[in-house]
C-alpha cells in the first residue's frame, strides 16, 4: 500500500500508548475560560469505514493560527480547519482524513497577492516519541498577473510537514466534557520549493519569498473531540 493510500492502521500497543497520553493530558490544569474557546465544525467528519469497531471511533477538529518564516521574512496564514476520524477496525488503530479549510491570506511583499493552503493527499496524525503529526499540503498562489496553476508545491508533489510539540506552548487540557486541548506544534525544517505555474511572473514570486528554502511552520491548535 503506498504511502499516500496508507489507512493510518497501526498496532494496538500504540493506540494504547496514545489513550495514556491522552489520559495523561487529562490531569494537566486549564489556562482557558469556555469563552476564549473557537467554536468547533464537525460538519467535515468523515464517517467511520464498515468494518469499524463499533464504538471506537471519534472526530477531532482542528482550530489553528498558523504562520510561516522563510528567512526573515514571516506569512501570517490565518485561521486553518483541519477534521479527521479515528478508532479501530478488527482491534486496529486506523484513522480517515475529513477535511482541511483554510482561507486564502495576504503575502507580505508581494502586494494584491493571496495565498491559501490546500490538503495534499497523506496524513498520520497519531503522536509518538518523535512527532506529533505529518500532513501533506501545498499552497495555492493568487494574483492577477500570475497563471491559475501558480503555486508551492502541488497535488502530485507536494510540501511534507512533520511537526512537533512547542516547547513554549506544551498539551493544556481545556475540558473533560467534551474533550477539548489547546497545544502549539512547529515544523523547524519544512523544505520549500520554487513556485510552479506561475508564467513569466514566477522567478520574481521566487526572488521576492527566497524560494527555495528550508522554512519554519508554526501552529497553535485548539482541538475538540466528539465521539462517531
Amino acid at each position: 500500500m503506498s504511502r499516500r493510500h496508507h489507512a493510518g492502521r497501526l498496532s494496538a500497543m500504540k493506540l494504547l500508548a496514545l489513550g495514556a497520553a491522552v489520559a495523561a493530558l487529562a490531569l494537566l490544569p486549564g489556562t482557558a475560560s469556555a469563552d476564549e474557546l473557537p467554536t468547533f465544525d464537525f460538519t467535515g467528519c468523515p464517517a467511520p469505514p464498515a468494518d469499524a469497531d463499533p464504538g471506537t471511533w471519534r472526530c477531532e477538529a482542528f482550530v489553528s493560527q498558523g504562520k510561516l518564516s522563510i528567512g526573515t521574512q514571516e506569512i501570517p496564514l490565518g485561521e486553518m480547519r483541519l477534521t479527521f476520524s479515528e478508532g479501530k477496525v478488527n482491534g486496529q488503530y486506523a484513522q480517515v482524513f475529513g477535511a482541511l479549510r483554510h482561507e486564502p491570506v495576504r503575502v507580505p511583499g508581494l502586494a494584491g497577492t493571496t495565498l491559501q493552503l490546500r490538503y495534499g493527499g497523506y496524513s498520520d496524525f497519531q503522536g509518538n516519541d518523535t512527532r506529533r503529526g505529518e500532513l501533506d499540503v501545498y499552497a495555492m498562489l493568487r494574483h492577477p498577473l500570475l497563471r491559475k496553476e501558480c503555486s508551492i508545491g502541488t497535488a502530485a508533489a507536494p510540501l511534507h510537514t512533520v511537526v512537533h510539540d512547542d516547547p513554549a506552548m506544551p498539551p493544556t487540557v481545556l475540558s473533560k466534557n467534551p474533550p477539548t486541548f489547546h497545544f502549539g506544534v512547529v515544523d523547524p525544517a519544512l523544505a520549500l520549493p520554487a513556485t510552479q505555474g506561475c508564467g513569466p511572473l514566477g522567478k520574481l514570486v521566487d526572488r521576492k519569498l527566497g524560494l527555495p528554502s528550508s522554512s519554519e511552520f508554526h501552529q497553535t491548535t485548539y482541538v475538540q473531540y466528539k465521539q462517531l
